[in-house]
């Protein structure tokens, strides 16, 4: 059997090559499109047109399908649709065996039309991770390989769709699983890793496995980085950001969501408390560690003026180094995706726009493309140049050596993806658009309009991303070698004081942030009493 791997966020698919090759090898192939969300949804359907009337079987899998049927009544059209073409659904995940009945069938020319493993998620322990060539590696932007050392989550985000996919149920690799992960990619010469758990912080093994890879750097020499998802709870856990940092950790993904307590209630984001922000921010900022937030905005309190002003909030008072923004979108396979489609609520029919990016929803403070333009205002304004350089003005005077790795990273969020309009994480530097690769139904733009168009575009959007990295370069020269650096301070990097609960915004600009210091006091005093009389009995 041979396998081909593409990824279509580096490589062109050729359908009309794939099948000549196939053809010529003996004409048997499962062609399989994995990890689908929902906004790829209709793009992998698209592609696999040619390969169904070539008479190839074809099989979808990932966070859409595997989503809606898990939290829908019944199949959406769109999937509907798809069945008819004669496309095969893979629910759940392939580990411990399951897609083996998928090959067979297959091969036989007898492919059922689901295969679902919804309520049957395989132990990890001993599973194989699937490993890239380094070719593909060296085809995306930073070069990251990628693993997952557990799955699943115990909290309840209303706009999450991973717990409906991967369970609510935790389940881990063993650390013999972890240590031949990074064996396998060494000898690949790849170093580098995007660790895919949602919450790194809440596997029970984080101990084990984090001793492991300190081993391994400590004692045999191996050299590899990672960025790691954790959330807003991480620093309560003894010891755990020190031997993250030890173990090789030098970029963190937070789930802040948002700096509204009346925003994060609504969506059940009640673990994340906006007293631990500012404490938790600069206990990973002790050590050289890129720090990138996930914030949403588009919450039913969202007003234009609301929204802004919390990122001017943000950006003075948190030492966030990236803003990962995105608009809050009923994800199919997500609890409120679940609610609107039981509700008759309007929700946009075209899957291509649920990319986190666009609008999908009536807002009822935002009509019409008003949160569309809000989002791109906020992105603007966290990534305005005057901040970008207080960020690098951070990362100097707490001795960073992240300084490039800072600056590439805000190149690429703040520059790149509003050049090429997607989510930083779908995008690059440079952007390839073939004329003939199409979405189903729309024509195909004019030769002589397509590629004038294209190649300006592309040259325009080089000459803006070289001249920003220029800029950037010359002022960190100048920033690092200035011997006063270290003396730089401000709201967010100032120390944790209990009179900044009177004087910081973040605390004091709503409602929710108000009572949030109500309960956080309250709560600390039963601390402090209960404490005490654990003393007076002793």
């Amino acid at each position: 059997m041979v396998i081909q791997a593409i990824d279509e966020g580096n490589s062109r698919i050729r359908p009309d090559q794939l099948i000549a090759g196939i053809q010529r090898r003996g004409g048997k192939a499962l062609i399989c499109f994995t990890g689908v969300q929902s906004n790829q949804f209709p793009r992998a359907v698209d592609l696999a047109r040619p390969f169904l009337l070539a008479g190839l079987p074809v099989c979808i899998g990932g966070f859409h399908i595997t989503g809606c049927m898990a939290m829908l009544p019944q199949m959406p059209a769109d999937m509907r649709e798809a069945a008819d073409l004669g496309i095969s659904f893979f629910l759940g995940e392939a580990e411990g065996g399951r897609f083996d009945p998928v090959l067979r069938d297959a091969y036989a020319g007898k492919l059922k039309p689901i295969y679902d493993h919804l309520k049957d998620l395989p132990s990890l322990p001993g599973e194989p991770v699937p490993v890239v060539d380094r070719a593909q590696v060296e085809k995306s932007t930073l070069g990251y390989g990628s693993f997952d050392l557990g799955r699943g989550c115990p909290f309840e985000c209303s706009f999450c769709c991973i717990i409906n996919v991967q369970g609510r149920g935790s389940r881990f690799r063993s650390t013999e699983d972890l240590e031949n992960i990074i064996r396998d990619h060494a000898r690949i010469g790849v170093t580098k890793f995007f660790v895919t758990d949602d919450n790194f912080a809440r596997n029970r093994n984080w101990e084990a496995f984090l001793n492991t890879l300190i081993r391994m750097r400590e004692d045999e020499g191996h050299t590899f980085t990672l960025i790691i998802q954790v959330d807003t709870l991480c620093h309560k856990i003894p010891n755990f950001i020190e031997k993250c940092v030890r173990a090789g950790v030098d970029q963190v993904f937070i789930g802040l969501e948002n700096i509204n307590p009346d925003n994060l209630a609504g969506s059940k984001k009640r673990q994340n408390k906006i007293t631990d922000y500012r404490e938790m921010f600069l206990a990973w900022k002790k050590h050289p560690v890129i720090l990138t937030a996930g914030y949403i905005i588009g919450f039913p309190n969202d007003t234009r003026a609301s929204v802004l002003h919390d990122i001017d909030v943000l950006k003075r008072e948190l030492a966030v180094d990236i803003l990962s923004l995105s608009i809050l979108t009923p994800l199919p396979g997500s609890e409120d995706h679940r609610d609107a489609v039981a509700a008759s609520t309007w929700i946009h029919p075209d899957l291509n726009r649920y990319d986190l990016t666009h609008n999908v929803i009536r807002h009822p403070n935002l009509p019409g493309e008003e949160l569309d333009k809000l989002y791109l205002d906020a992105w603007a304004s966290f990534y305005s140049p005057d901040h970008c350089r207080t960020i690098l003005r951070r990362a100097a005077a707490l001795g960073s050596n992240k300084k490039i790795a800072t600056m590439n990273r805000l190149i690429i969020y703040g520059t790149a993806s509003r050049l090429h309009n997607v989510f930083s994480l779908d995008g690059g530097f440079l952007r390839l658009k073939y004329r003939k690769d199409r979405r189903q139904g729309l024509p195909l733009e004019n030769p002589l309009v397509f590629y004038p168009k294209y190649y300006l575009e592309t040259l325009r959007n080089l000459a803006i991303l070289t001249a920003t990295r220029w800029r950037y370069l010359r002022f960190i020269r100048k920033l690092w070698s200035d011997p006063n650096r270290f003396a730089y301070s401000d709201q967010a990097i100032a120390s944790v004081e209990k009179a900044e609960f009177e004087t910081l915004e973040l605390y004091t600009a709503t409602r929710g942030g108000r009572q949030a210091v109500a309960t956080h006091r309250k709560m600390e005093g039963i601390k402090q009493r209960a404490r005490g009389t654990k003393v007076a009995k002793a």
